[in-house]
């Protein structure tokens, strides 16, 4: 039996998620704490947590999921990579690992709702007598999250609670300052990839022995095939890096593409990375394809125009976006768009023979 009002909240000890206990806890909830060890590093925020879950008054649990997370987000991590891949964690363990495990423990306590600190929101449809739940940008467009949880079910977005999408950074950090959090409010954000540290190349080299005598050596490539220099493995590089190359070619070069086949890594210039057109996995829609579409296709970029997805007939679907979009890069999610509202999203996937659907001028 689920109890009204009631909420689990998954704490990782930070701002975004005691802010969301606090505003929670102010609206009448009955709030309990979860947190996650997902890596040894974690040991200390679970700990950090509970000592602020005790500070709220509320009810506090940790789940020791290193094993489940290791197999299910680190371990596909590690082989995106090797097989050519730019990957992006979180998108695999939102809806594999943290919020289904918030929704299990959820049950297991009675508690009706889930919460997280996420910046977006979440709103309801009635489509065809079926309420549908979609995720909406958070007002702060510097910190809006929705890239990342295009992938979440209807079941869990239909008991999920966000309190902190309408709401701005800098409101938060004041409202925990007003509630006697000063010394948390000071401080600064997690790590972009929790169980990475440092340099995810660092990361490569600790999980996968031997790596740097396997592929050290590989040669540099331009877009006609001819050698421009020696690399460090094609998995040490992503499309449209340019710092950290080790060659010079009298103009700026960047990262075109790598060839795990071949171990080569293609340079080329700044206007060779610009594309109107990309190649996605099967796209996931939460209700239909809608008109007026658009897509984004990393984290930290605007949404572009861009015509429905259509299949090439070899399990890709080709995007034609309105606008020229710069460093496609396989392995990074190209999530969908109308207004404001995500609609659907699909992994860019290997780009090799795009030229062949992309019709002719």
């Amino acid at each position: 039996m689920l109890a009204e009002k009631s909420v689990l909240v998954g704490m990782s000890g930070g701002i975004d998620s005691t802010a969301t206990c606090h505003l929670l806890l102010s609206q009448g909830y009955k709030v309990m704490g979860l947190t996650f060890i997902t890596c040894d590093a974690g040991e200390s925020a679970a700990i950090s947590a509970k000592e602020l879950a005790k500070r709220l008054g509320i009810e506090h649990y940790i789940a020791d999921v290193r094993d489940e997370f290791r197999k299910l987000v680190i371990e596909p991590f590690i082989e995106n990579y090797l097989t050519g891949l730019t990957p992006n964690p979180c998108v695999i363990c939102n809806p594999l690992v943290k919020f289904r495990l918030l929704e299990e423990w959820a049950d297991k306590l009675g508690c009706e709702y889930i919460a997280t600190g996420h910046y977006v929101k979440v709103v309801s449809e009635n489509a065809d007598a079926e309420k549908k739940y979609y995720i909406v940008t958070g007002d702060d467009d510097r910190k809006d999250q929705s890239y990342f949880l295009w992938r979440l079910t209807q079941k869990q977005l239909s008991r999920l609670l966000l309190p902190l999408g309408g709401m701005d950074k800098p409101s938060v950090v004041e409202y925990l300052k007003q509630n006697g959090f000063d010394a948390l409010a000071k401080g600064g954000e997690s790590m972009e990839v929790c169980f990475i540290p440092g340099d995810y190349r660092d990361f490569l080299r600790e999980n996968v022995p031997g790596i740097d005598d396997r592929l050290a050596g590989g040669s540099f490539v331009d877009s006609d095939g001819r050698v421009l220099g020696k690399h460090c493995g094609y998995p040490f590089y992503t499309v449209g890096q340019r710092k950290g190359l080790g060659v010079a070619l009298g103009y700026p070069a960047y990262v075109l593409k790598t060839n795990p086949k071949g171990n080569t890594v293609m340079l080329g210039r700044e206007e060779q990375l610009l594309t109107s057109y990309m190649l996605v996995d099967e796209p996931q829609w939460t209700d239909g394809v809608p008109e007026n579409l658009a897509v984004k296709v990393r984290y930290r970029s605007r949404t572009i125009p861009c015509d429905a997805p259509v299949s090439t007939g070899d399990g890709r679907w080709l995007v034609r976006m309105h606008a020229p979009v710069s460093a496609i890069t396989p392995g990074q999610s190209a999530v969908f768009y109308s207004g404001n509202t995500v609609v659907g999203g699909a992994i860019i996937t290997d780009q090799r023979g795009i030229n062949q659907w992309i019709p002719k001028p």
